[in-house]
C-alpha cells in the first residue's frame, strides 16, 4: 500500500528500488501527485544526475581513491594536464569548482608534490597553477586506468547507442552555453 507523501514510514517500493531504480518510482509518484509536470524533462534531469553520480562514484572509488586523491583533485589535475598552467579563477571555471575550492585543493596537491604554485608575474597577489613532473607522471598513469573504466561503462551500450548518446549530450551542452537563463560557474 503506497504511503502518503507526509508519512514517516518508508515506502517499500521506493526503498526496494535502490538508487538507480528509484528514478522510475519518483517519476510515477510525482506524476500521480502533480499531474501537470513535464515527465520527460524530469526524467532527463533525474536520470542524467543519477547516472552521472553513479559513474563518478565508481571512478572515484575504483580509480582515484586508490591513486591517493579525490574526484575533485582528479578534475583539477586533469584540467591542468589538458590546459597547462592556469590561474586559480580559470581552473575553477574549467573544473566547475569555486575558486576557494581550487585554492584549497591546490595547496593540498602542492603538499603532495603534484601541483606547483608559482607567483603570477602579472599579479603579485595571485599564483599560477601547473602540474609538477610527478603530477604529470601520476595523472597519466592513473588516467589509463580511468579510461579503461570509462570503456567498461561505454561497453554497456552498443556502438550506435554510444554515438547517439554522445551526440545528444553534446547538443545539450552546446545549446546550454547559448542560454542566458542557465546558471553556471564562470
Amino acid at each position: 500500500m503506497p504511503s502518503s507523501p507526509d508519512s514517516a514510514v518508508p515506502d517499500d517500493d521506493a526503498v526496494a528500488a535502490g538508487f538507480l531504480g528509484f528514478a522510475e518510482v519518483a517519476l510515477d509518484r510525482t506524476e500521480a501527485r502533480l499531474p501537470n509536470i513535464d515527465r520527460d524533462a524530469m526524467a532527463m534531469v533525474l536520470l542524467l544526475h543519477r547516472v552521472a553520480s553513479t559513474i563518478v562514484y565508481d571512478l572515484e572509488s575504483r580509480v582515484h581513491r586508490p591513486a591517493g586523491w579525490s574526484w575533485s583533485a582528479f578534475r583539477l589535475l586533469f584540467a591542468l594536464w589538458v590546459a597547462g598552467a592556469l590561474d586559480p579563477s580559470r581552473a575553477a571555471e574549467l573544473t566547475g569548482m569555486s575558486r576557494a575550492a581550487v585554492s584549497s585543493l591546490a595547496k593540498t596537491l602542492g603538499a603532495a608534490r603534484l601541483v606547483e604554485r608559482t607567483p603570477d608575474p602579472h599579479d603579485r597577489r595571485s599564483v599560477t597553477l601547473s602540474l609538477s613532473a610527478e603530477g604529470v607522471r601520476r595523472l597519466e598513469a592513473t588516467f589509463e586506468t580511468h579510461n579503461r573504466r570509462e570503456a567498461e561503462w561505454a561497453a554497456l551500450l552498443t556502438t550506435e547507442e554510444l554515438a547517439v548518446l554522445n551526440r545528444v549530450l553534446t547538443r545539450l551542452v552546446t545549446a546550454a552555453q547559448d542560454e542566458d537563463w542557465i546558471s553556471r560557474r564562470s
